[in-house]
């Protein structure tokens, strides 16, 4: 996860009753990339439990925010997002992790984000939603929804790294330069004369063997680049058998 990215996402605990638990979200934080943490009325903290379960992730822990209020944990944030675990009388928009990490990559370009997590035994209070922009909902079996803090904050985190990750790859995409339809053109004429030269095709008896391949070239819209590799493969072959 970027620099920038990890400094716009902080993740809230609010009023944490076991300190072990802070030191596993911290871990969980930590290994994907997300760096700030604030905790809202923590009963115990700081303590060794949560440095124990931290597990090297320390220093997320020393730079933790401590606030008395979750107006306090929340101030500047341009998109909060709350966990709940729990259908509300009042709905409230919802997400699911991966939408959810979507939004929280598209929302850092102009903003920060502050996804928060409730109690560990009853969650957030419906006052404390109504702060939220949405809510992020893990599945889970309906016959046992209780999942551990770390283990949300782990799954909201890797949705996060993975939406990021993405971006990146589309972002690099988009800089390289589009193939042309004459440029396509100019590879099948190459593609149709190497696999005759190799004996692929038989240029009398072609059968439905370019038009798959134009079916298959089409579908994957190479860009410039793949392109020019293809077009090196074939004329590395061509020299094979022409020796």
């Amino acid at each position: 996860m970027s620099l920038s990215l990890s400094s716009k996402v902080r993740v809230v605990l609010v009023e944490t009753t076991h300190p072990g638990n802070i030191g596993g979200v911290a871990r969980a934080m930590k290994t994907m990339g997300l760096r700030r943490l604030s905790l809202v009325s923590p009963k115990t903290f700081p303590s060794a439990y949560a440095t124990a379960r931290a597990a090297g992730a320390d220093d997320i822990l020393y730079h933790a925010r401590v606030s008395d209020s979750l107006g306090e944990a929340l101030a500047g944030s341009a998109l909060i997002i709350g966990s709940s675990s729990r259908v509300r009388h009042i709905p409230w928009p919802e997400l699911t992790p991966r939408e959810c990490a979507r939004r929280v990559v598209e929302q850092t370009a102009q903003g920060e984000v502050a996804i928060v997590f409730g109690r560990e035994s009853s969650g957030l209070t419906n006052e404390e939603l109504e702060r939220c922009n949405g809510v992020v909902r893990i599945p889970t079996d309906e016959s046992f929804r209780s999942l551990n803090v770390a283990a949300a904050v782990q799954i909201i985190g890797y949705e996060i790294q993975m939406a990021a990750m993405s971006a990146r790859d589309s972002a690099a995409e988009l800089t390289e330069s589009p193939v042309t339809s004459e440029e396509m053109e100019m590879f099948y004429t190459h593609l149709r004369k190497a696999l005759i030269e190799i004996d692929f095709l038989d240029e009398f008896a072609p059968k439905l063997l370019m038009r798959r391949l134009r079916r298959l070239f089409n579908r994957a819209q190479p860009d410039r680049s793949e392109v020019n590799i293809l077009r090196g493969m074939l004329t590395a072959a061509q020299r094979v058998v022409r020796r």
